[in-house]
């Protein structure tokens, strides 16, 4: 895997493909620069090593050339982040391009507008990638957020670097941490996967069972379990078609020695809002007119239990429906024993938007061993699929 170290960047123009699809407020300023700060690393590398840096990134779903989607708003909070001025180029391909690329001296960054204003970038066009590609010396892949496409900026382009081309450092990074879960932990290992539907984790819980020890299901998916099982689960979400399959999956953790820990008790509220009646029932007698909306005492406590005990823990989705207060306790819990676990030496990755908002939304980022960026990305990763950015540059 050839990461940074594995070149001199002196003298050299380094194309670095970033994830800067960051959100912006309506009069274009930064909300979030996490996925900027994230790049820092991998961009100070190269600098501090006398190269240049050119980045190139997406900015949500424009249809052609839209203004508000324009890089050129994210310029002055790039610069901040970076602690240095960085130059512009009103368009990724073309003249302005060359010419801004060309013009760029060691120490200097410059930021190419948006590559999704040209539809050849998702249609993976190989002119345009080789268009790209004819801007810089080294192209440097540091956007994890996007590896699971094969686009023109993140896949198709490594083909004109044959010799030149590696992972920036938050992508090795991503790829470490996977990579100690799925296949260099150390036991026991417990998945934590929680969310409201079985059918999108089901091939994630078919390719880990072989790989833990323990899983935690959690949030909505619980009431397809229970009510396979033959619990009472009132009005809660459920996904009756997918009953089966949950039995199923019980059965082969069986046949792999694989606890599955289910809620024992839940929060019930008698309705879908934070203002709503809420008691603590048994998980399979959930009255009718009443849903689950969060992990209950009793479970909670089985959960501690879990994951005190594992070294290596992997963090998807959240316990319950966090995003209302009256129903963030799970989620907020299981987040301060994770990092108690791992505070006392064990590995832990969150991934997965929702999990990944609960831990920043909780002050818990800084406790994890990892938290990632990619939410499709890791999934698929957590599949077992091979991501085509990432086997672009192993090629």
């Amino acid at each position: 895997m050839k990461t940074l170290q594995d070149f001199n960047f002196k003298g050299k123009k380094a194309l670095i493909r970033v994830d800067f699809n960051v959100p912006l407020d309506e009069n274009f300023n930064v909300t979030d620069a996490t996925r900027i700060e994230a790049a820092k690393s991998t961009i100070d590398t190269i600098l501090a090593d006398g190269g240049s840096v050119i980045l190139m990134s997406h900015l949500g779903r424009p249809k052609g050339k839209e203004d508000k989607y324009s890089l050129r708003h994210i310029v002055e909070k790039t610069s901040e982040v970076l602690g240095r001025n960085v130059h512009f180029a009103s368009d990724c391909r073309g003249d302005i391009a060359a010419k801004a690329a060309r013009d760029l001296k060691p120490g200097e960054v410059l930021l190419l507008e948006n590559l999704r204003f040209y539809p050849e970038e998702e249609a993976g066009d190989e002119g345009f990638a080789k268009e790209l590609a004819s801007l810089g010396d080294i192209y440097v892949n540091d956007a994890f957020g996007t590896a699971h496409r094969a686009h023109a900026s993140t896949t198709i382009i490594a083909k004109f670097f044959p010799n030149a081309k590696c992972f920036g450092t938050l992508l090795a990074k991503e790829i470490e941490s996977l990579e100690r879960v799925l296949n260099n932990s150390v036991k026991p290992v417990t998945a934590v996967l929680g969310g409201s539907k079985v059918s999108s984790k089901i091939t994630v819980i078919e390719n880990i069972l072989d790989k833990v020890d323990h899983m935690i299901i959690g949030g909505g998916m619980t009431f397809t379990f229970v009510k396979a099982l033959g619990g009472k689960i009132g009005d809660s979400i459920c996904e009756d078609d997918k009953q089966e399959l949950a039995l199923e999956i019980l059965r082969l953790a069986k046949e792999k020695n694989v606890q599955i820990h289910i809620p024992v008790d839940v929060v019930a509220a008698d309705a879908f809002s934070n203002n709503a009646n809420t008691k603590i029932v048994d998980v399979r007698e959930i009255p009718d007119g009443w849903q689950g909306l969060d992990a209950g005492p009793k479970s909670l406590e089985n959960f501690r239990k879990v994951i005190m005990e594992s070294k290596t823990i992997l963090w998807n989705g959240p316990l319950g429906v966090f995003e209302m207060e009256n129903f963030a306790n799970g989620t907020i819990e299981l987040g301060n024993y994770i990092a108690a676990s791992t505070a006392n030496g064990a590995f832990s990755l969150v991934g997965g938007g929702d999990s990944v908002a609960a831990v920043k939304q909780f002050g818990l980022e800084d406790k994890m061993s990892y938290v990632s960026t990619g939410g499709g990305a890791m999934l698929e990763m957590l599949e077992g699929q091979t991501l085509p950015g990432i086997a672009a540059i192993l090629s």
